[in-house]
């Protein structure tokens, strides 16, 4: 990275945290490089996965590499790598197996719970199991990053979501109503290997160093940052979500020195006031999810988000609708992350949009 560029743009990300505003709100915008031919990388989930089980580090990386130097970073996009094992990684770190395979975009876990009574949270730190294989992965890629790119935080579905991948997503809604106790006495021993996960994670990726970004892709000067989330929330009530899911959320928020909160599917909107109480939480990222309205036609929600005093992630604007309507919304704690089709018209958003503030 141009490291007078990259000054600039942690002086708008400091800003940004600390709910300041530049010139403008935060726009991570990328397009193709002039005068280049541009090269794509491809990659998910199961990419990843099957690169850090077989250790096939320098194949993901110098693809990754070669598209990031055919790539234009404007306004406050950094480029980094999101390493991962899939969704359900943090169940294969409390012994789950993972299936991965070339013919899929994403990974899983089959549930391998029958019953709580018997089973013991225990990180698997052995040699070469999957924790194991991810920080070797992130140790190396961060090594082979040499300051030009970051190696992002984990995807860690911790918290109820663990549950779910270990006992099945159906099977954990019965319990809690059959076996209460039982779950909370798993849930109160996974929470507790939330910050050891993060840790090695924070670490291995010399984050530190580097600063923090996470997969939905806000940077982190400084701290400790990482996305945070319960998917397994649309499926319960509120009084549930209470009593299982806000305590924890707000645990791993109250750690952390900066996060986002990734908020998907509107079936989990009867949790939003109480997720919105949790102070320790910077951002929304709002997923109206599939087959739903783009964020652009949720303006009423995005404006109580604001109201509430969190900052937005927005990733599904275009180029014009950003420069259209971003006005509509406060700049205080806004972050766009958008693909330009070319460097001018990356250039030209910003400049736009800092016109128009």
């Amino acid at each position: 990275m141009n490291i007078n560029d990259f000054d600039r743009k942690k002086r708008y990300w400091y800003a940004f945290w600390n709910k300041e505003v530049l010139d403008r709100p935060l726009i991570c915008v990328t397009a193709p490089k002039d005068d280049v031919t541009y090269y794509q990388h491809i990659q998910n989930d199961s990419i990843s996965a099957l690169a850090c089980i077989n250790k096939d580090y320098d194949t993901l990386l110098n693809s990754f590499k070669k598209s990031m130097d055919t790539t234009y970073y404007g306004g406050e996009a950094i480029p980094y790598l999101n390493i991962t094992l899939g969704p359900d990684q943090y169940a294969a770190f409390l012994g789950a197996q993972i299936s991965a395979n070339k013919e899929h975009d994403t990974t899983w876990v089959n549930s391998c719970v029958d019953d709580w009574v018997d089973f013991e949270v225990k990180i698997d730190w052995s040699k070469d199991s999957y924790l194991d294989k991810i920080k070797q992965f992130m140790t190396y890629a961060a090594k082979f990053a040499n300051g030009e790119f970051i190696v992002s935080m984990l995807d860690l579905h911790s918290n109820m979501d663990a549950l779910s991948a270990l006992r099945g997503p159906q099977n954990l809604c019965f319990d809690l109503i059959d076996c209460p106790e039982d779950v909370h006495r798993v849930l109160n021993d996974v929470r507790k290997t939330y910050q050891e996960i993060f840790e090695m994670a924070y670490d291995a990726g010399d984050m530190e160093k580097t600063g923090s970004i996470g997969w939905a892709p806000t940077y982190c000067p400084s701290g400790k940052f990482a996305v945070i989330q319960c998917d397994f929330s649309c499926m319960i009530s509120p009084t549930h979500a209470r009593e299982f899911v806000i305590p924890a959320i707000k645990e791993e928020a109250s750690f952390l020195d900066h996060c986002v909160y990734h908020y998907d599917g509107k079936e989990a909107l009867g949790h939003l006031d109480d997720i919105l109480a949790i102070e320790e939480i910077d951002v929304i990222q709002w997923v109206p999810g599939d087959g739903q309205p783009r964020t652009i036609e949720w303006m009423d929600l995005l404006k109580k988000i604001q109201k509430a005093g969190k900052g937005l992630w927005i990733y599904d604007w275009t180029c014009q609708e950003i420069e259209d309507h971003f006005k509509e919304l406060s700049p205080i704690g806004l972050v766009f992350s958008v693909v330009a089709a070319s460097q001018d018209e990356a250039d030209q958003l910003l400049i736009n949009v800092a016109n128009k503030m």
